[in-house]
């Protein structure tokens, strides 16, 4: 039985924290000590969570130090925006981190492991959970598989152990970049795949995006060292066809509301959680850009979310594209 500790309270880190909560000693962590009460009390996550009870040997607390003072590894379930402060927090120690986020740092347009690298002293281990997981699922203990990434290959194989059991299957990989691409650029696509729903194009229309979207992700990850073959796994096929056609996708949920013509800022008010792709986009873009990656759905989508174009003008430009070899 390990010491693990979850931080972060929004569902994802939640649900982690239910699942781990009866084969290891487990706390969870939440940034808001009034939050914290409230689960402690109610055995429950009400804002992010509400439909799961949570194991009586799951404890929560506000106290970070505490917190991660006696814990054997760390789980950073913040989204992108808040990895580098949590970071910066926990650096005095040398505990092992492993983050759940997947996207890119807004301005920087880093990955997390960069973010991280920057903020953690040299020489502690960490790594990226990742792969199709939907936090509800999860917590209701039905059937998962991610993958854990690190450069360290040791590290990535023995934390894949401690999180891997019951209903929860963890494969490791020591493709960081690769994993991170994929849970990354999968959130752009998602929307992508929504706003086709929504504009009632078709089960075809939507096969063709995910196909042509994944094809996107293996350029890009590729051209930025990851392999080819993570990303037909878990963390990039296995994610993308998830995050692209469940209902329980919030980035699919944007691109389904921009095709009714609601504004992109109150869409994402609505939602109540972060939609990772509308972030992402713009990155997305940038790094296509720097690297001459040919990423067209992935172009059309940030347009949309800019305010260049219209959902049905993107479908329009690429259904206009050329006939070409699709290797």
């Amino acid at each position: 039985m390990a010491v693990l500790a979850v931080l972060g309270a929004g569902a994802w880190g939640t649900a982690l924290a239910a699942v781990l909560a009866p084969r290891h000693r487990v706390t969870l962590w939440a940034r808001d000590c009034v939050q914290a009460e409230a689960i402690e009390l109610a055995r429950r996550n009400d804002r992010y969570l509400p439909e799961i009870a949570l194991p009586e040997s799951l404890a929560v607390s506000s106290d970070l130090d505490r917190t991660v003072a006696n814990a054997e590894l760390l789980l950073a379930a913040t989204p992108v925006a808040g990895l580098r402060e949590l970071c910066t927090r926990v650096a005095r120690g040398q505990t092992p981190l492993v983050w759940l986020c997947k996207g890119f740092e807004a301005g920087t347009g880093l990955l997390p492991h960069q973010v991280v690298e920057q903020c953690l002293p040299a020489g502690i281990p960490s790594g990226a959970l990742s792969g199709p997981s939907f936090a509800l699922e999860v917590a209701r203990g039905l059937p998962c598989a991610l993958t854990l990434a690190s450069r360290d290959a040791a590290f990535a194989r023995a934390s894949a152990a401690l999180i891997h059991g019951g209903r929860l299957r963890v494969y490791y990989s020591a493709d960081l970049v690769g994993v991170e691409i994929g849970g990354a650029v999968k959130n752009v696509l998602a929307i992508a795949a929504g706003i086709a729903d929504g504009l009632g194009l078709g089960q075809n229309a939507r096969a063709a995006l995910i196909t042509r979207g994944l094809a996107e992700i293996t350029r890009l990850g590729v051209a930025l060292g990851g392999s080819a073959e993570t990303l037909m796994g878990l963390a990039g096929a296995g994610d993308l066809i998830l995050t692209a056609t469940g209902d329980l996708s919030r980035n699919r949920r944007v691109g389904l509301e921009l095709a009714r013509g609601r504004p992109l800022a109150e869409i994402v008010a609505a939602l109540g959680h972060v939609a990772e792709g509308v972030r992402s986009a713009r990155e997305v873009a940038k790094l296509a850009a720097q690297h001459r990656v040919d990423m067209p759905v992935s172009d059309a989508v940030n347009a949309v979310l800019d305010g260049r174009m219209t959902p049905e003008q993107a479908v329009a430009r690429l259904l206009a594209r050329d006939a070409r070899e699709e290797a």
